[in-house]
């Protein structure tokens, strides 16, 4: 089970939680073995013991908990496979040449609509290609000579073919009818329940949030910035939580790198064009949306590392602009901009590790509701009240854990305020950003 597979509480060893995944996998949390072996395959290369950098390679990309990644080897030659969301990625690699290819979809006619998506996909990709072969089957595939292939370009161009195959599959056959699915017998679908508890709650909360932008206290046209923090904190809360595939993630993620382009758009505009993708997703069949509701296993993370340093610079950053808004009584777009910093640490950035669970441990706290729907146990609020033993208790669970590669971590609970979640969640960022996550020698 990945760091990613639940979220934490003060009583996890003594009740049983769910084992439900949340939020985005990285794969930056690896052992020091694992990066002994990165700097092994690097050195077999330089010595030209291709198969031997090969056999280093794959190690350090196994996750044994993920059992992500499968190796045998015949006659001189190493066969391999490895998941990447929906998808898996075969091939083989021997002293002459590394090749890898990933299917993706299956067509049984030509269609211009298709083969022109494809031709421009090609245009993004640096390592890979787009093939169609005589079966009909659409591949990504990278090869490349032994003596090209040093651990920095495989790792490279394995991670980008491994991208696009897992995102294009859902997006290809979701917009053109001739294409079927293929190779996708490795995911595991959630089980009912908790795909209906998710795709509810995706909808719901959409409806909610877009009905506070339309009829709230704060005026959508004198004040752009304050529902731009509505709308990004749903984002990436509905991102953490529900984790859809295909084409919502999708959405998401347009939305993400929409709100954030460097263009002449107005706050505004941006506004109207992230409300239009929420109405688009909320018009979707429920059925649809329960489709790209699955389990799956990962090799390569899409977040980028963070260091303390950046998290403490952005919660400093943002945090302060909430006052105003507290102060004047627009209760949800306070609680927004706090719920914005989490969110988009978590969907942007693989954080450290006490980090990452401090912030897991927020969503848990304020949106508690939504974790008991889903089985979760745990009483963080009462009756709308903040339950301060045991978030205290939970937080010093989490420092525990971490304490031995991070000797410094000391947050100051009696920093923390409990009037309202408003001042509950200023306090709490203000205690993360605050921590010493000075690393044991």
């Amino acid at each position: 089970m990945s760091f990613f597979s639940k979220i934490f509480s003060s009583r996890e060893d003594a009740v049983p939680q769910p084992s439900i995944r949340f939020g985005r996998y990285t794969d930056v949390y690896k052992a020091e073995a694992k990066y002994d072996r990165w700097d092994e395959a690097i050195a077999y290369f330089e010595q030209e013991e291709f198969l031997d950098s090969y056999r280093a390679f794959f190690d350090y990309l196994r996750d044994e908990k993920e059992d992500n990644v499968k190796v045998s080897e015949k006659d001189d030659q190493i066969e391999f496979l490895f998941y990447q969301g929906s998808k898996e990625i075969r091939g083989y690699a021997n002293a002459k040449k590394l090749k890898a290819e990933s299917k993706i979809a299956r067509t049984h006619e030509l269609n211009i609509g298709f083969l022109r998506r494809l031709v421009e996909n090609n245009y993004n990709l640096k390592y890979g290609r787009y093939c169609i072969d005589d079966e009909g089957d659409i591949s990504i595939v990278f090869d490349t000579l032994s003596l090209d292939a040093s651990p920095y370009k495989i790792y490279y161009a394995l991670k980008e073919i491994a991208l696009a195959a897992d995102k294009q599959d859902d997006l290809l056959v979701e917009e053109f009818e001739v294409l079927e699915q293929v190779n996708s017998a490795h995911i595991t679908p959630l089980d009912q329940e908790e795909r209906e508890i998710k795709s509810s709650y995706l909808k719901s909360e959409i409806e909610k949030t877009l009905h506070e932008v339309e009829h709230g206290k704060l005026s959508a046209s004198q004040y752009p910035g304050g529902i731009t923090y509505l709308l990004l904190e749903l984002i990436y809360r509905l991102d953490f939580f529900v984790r859809p595939e295909g084409a919502t993630m999708e959405s998401f993620e347009r939305m993400h790198r929409l709100y954030f382009a460097a263009d002449k758009a107005s706050a505004r505009e941006k506004n109207s064009k992230l409300i239009k993708e929420f109405r688009d997703i909320a018009a979707r069949p429920d059925a649809k949306i329960r489709e790209e509701l699955y389990d799956t296993v990962s090799t390569f993370g899409i977040t980028n590392p963070s260091t303390h340093a950046r998290l403490k610079e952005f919660i400093q950053g943002e945090l302060g602009t909430m006052d105003w808004y507290q102060e004047n009584n627009y209760e949800a777009v306070a609680l927004a901009i706090p719920g914005y910093i989490v969110g988009y640490s978590l969907f942007y950035y693989s954080l450290a590790k006490p980090d990452r669970d401090l912030l897991q441990l927020y969503l848990q706290i304020m949106h508690q509701g939504f974790f008991h729907r889903l089985g979760f146990q745990f009483t963080y609020t009462k009756e709308g009240t903040l339950v301060k033993d045991e978030i205290e208790d939970a937080i010093e669970s989490i420092i525990k854990r971490h304490r031995e590669v991070y000797p410094q971590l000391d947050p100051t609970l009696k920093e923390l305020r409990y009037t309202n979640k408003a001042a509950f969640a200023k306090s709490f960022l203000q205690m993360v950003a605050n921590l010493d996550l000075t690393k044991a020698r």
